[in-house]
């Protein structure tokens, strides 16, 4: 008998991203990306990996996507790489990287199995990253005529489409990171990320807007992570820490592609501190263009205290007694329902698919041949309870994928990290669905547990 049933017409399924799983990085026209270049470049990746073969997907997408239809996705997202569809980010089109994706659509509908795209998953063409990237306002104009050829030859067979993936990371650990293993670029300037934060809200309104001039009939949102926010301790400028933490990393997205505004606190505190992108009121319009869902990635909480640190007084921290991953993540479930509980609050009922979630474990293979990752299914298991508990008390909860649908190429920090449902030896490209799999299957199947 079944203790969680989810609503009729819940989306389940599982998402990857474009470098992390294709290969073939510079195969049949494709042009360079910003994480080739960092890959490529000794000491920005650690253990030195690159994405040149990752998974292989580009070649053995149609071997995958039988293990997609033996695990019963309904769904799969992934991502568009940009520079496949045009190797300098402008320009003509490389119909050959056209032709990938076609491929790859037509086998999944074939196979019953719902397609869902993300535009940008964080892998910039390298010739618009040398004009400056997202700091650049022309790249929000050739980001939406990437869109537009996108729409055009896949509106009518894709039906969720998504702008960009966590947009934060890419402006705040993109263009101003600190750590010796970053976020492609890998450049250092607040300032600049600032700029590059308001670039990517514009271009993901100019890509919305393109979309409804279309006329396509499916859906489109944008994935932002967001991590639940609590206090360490109840102290005053702890409390305060925190709301300026969740306004510098949630409020400065959510507001102004819900609201139309960004988050006066937040441009106060910030307008005394660095030097601030110049608002445009009709930018503000175009970000604020109608979304169909919000998707929200969660893989833990946050506990803020205050720092006397430049230039926003907080630091992220634990709270100290729960569980960890491998990746020493806290495990949280409980903050995936007050997350989306404050964002139907906050943002009118907003429809709500949950894009990514999931964690890492140390994996193995026994001598039968199987992976037995207990820690995993059970994570999988308490955050679809919080989800089944945000529904009955009244969000418009429409969905949830997994992340990720195998193991694949964790951005700077390689191979070890494995979130996958499916278990890949990296040496053999050998494909075991994992003990996590086998039980989402039967979740998928009976629309409950």
């Amino acid at each position: 008998m079944l203790t969680y049933i989810f609503p009729k017409n819940f989306i389940w399924g599982a998402i990857t991203s474009s470098y992390q799983i294709e290969g073939a990085w510079n195969e049949d026209g494709k042009g360079e990306s910003i994480w080739d270049r960092q890959s490529h470049t000794p000491e920005k990746m650690k253990n030195n990996v690159t994405g040149d073969i990752a998974c292989d997907h580009y070649h053995r997408y149609q071997g995958d996507i039988k293990v997609m239809k033996e695990l019963g996705l309904k769904s799969y997202s992934f991502s568009i790489s940009w520079p496949r569809i045009f190797p300098t980010g402008r320009g003509q089109p490389n119909q050959k990287g056209i032709d990938f994706y076609k491929k790859l659509i037509d086998e999944l509908v074939a196979n019953n199995i719902k397609p869902c795209i993300t535009l940008n998953h964080w892998d910039l063409p390298q010739k618009l990253q040398d004009i400056g990237g997202w700091a650049n306002r022309d790249v929000t104009d050739y980001f939406q005529q990437y869109a537009e050829l996108m729409f055009q030859n896949f509106g009518e067979m894709v039906p969720i489409w998504l702008t960009h993936s966590e947009p934060w990371i890419v402006a705040f650990f993109g263009y101003a990171s600190k750590t010796k293993y970053s976020v492609a670029p890998g450049l250092n300037d607040f300032s600049t990320a600032l700029l590059v934060s308001y670039n990517l809200l514009l271009s993901h309104g100019k890509a919305v807007q393109t979309y409804r001039k279309l006329g396509c009939k499916g859906e489109i949102g944008i994935s932002l992570d967001i991590e639940h926010a609590y206090p360490v301790t109840k102290k005053v400028e702890d409390r305060e820490a925190t709301y300026r933490y969740d306004g510098h990393v949630h409020r400065w997205f959510l507001d102004p592609i819900f609201n139309g505004t960004f988050p006066q606190d937040i441009l106060e505190w910030l307008e005394e501190r660095v030097v601030m992108p110049t608002i445009n009121e009709e930018d503000l319009k175009i970000i604020n263009s109608p979304i169909d869902f919000l998707g929200v990635n969660y893989y833990s909480s946050n506990f803020i205290r205050y720092k006397d640190e430049w230039p926003l007084d907080f630091e992220e921290g634990k709270k100290g007694d729960l569980p960890t991953n491998s990746s020493g993540w806290e495990i949280y479930p409980e903050g995936l329902y007050d997350l989306l509980i404050r964002l139907d609050r906050d943002y009118n009922g907003v429809k709500i698919i949950i894009t990514e979630n999931g964690s890492c474990f140390t994996d193995s293979v026994t001598q039968t041949g199987e992976v037995i990752d207990d820690e995993r299914l059970k994570f999988i298991s308490m955050n679809l309870e919080q989800a089944h508990r945000a529904i009955k008390s009244g969000v418009n909860l429409a969905g949830y994928y997994v992340w990720s649908f195998i193991d694949n190429l964790e951005w700077q920090y390689g191979y070890e990290w494995r979130f996958g449902l499916v278990y890949i030896d990296y040496k053999t490209q050998a494909r075991i669905i994992k003990k996590s799999g086998h039980w989402y299957r039967t979740v998928m199947q009976n629309n409950g547990f």
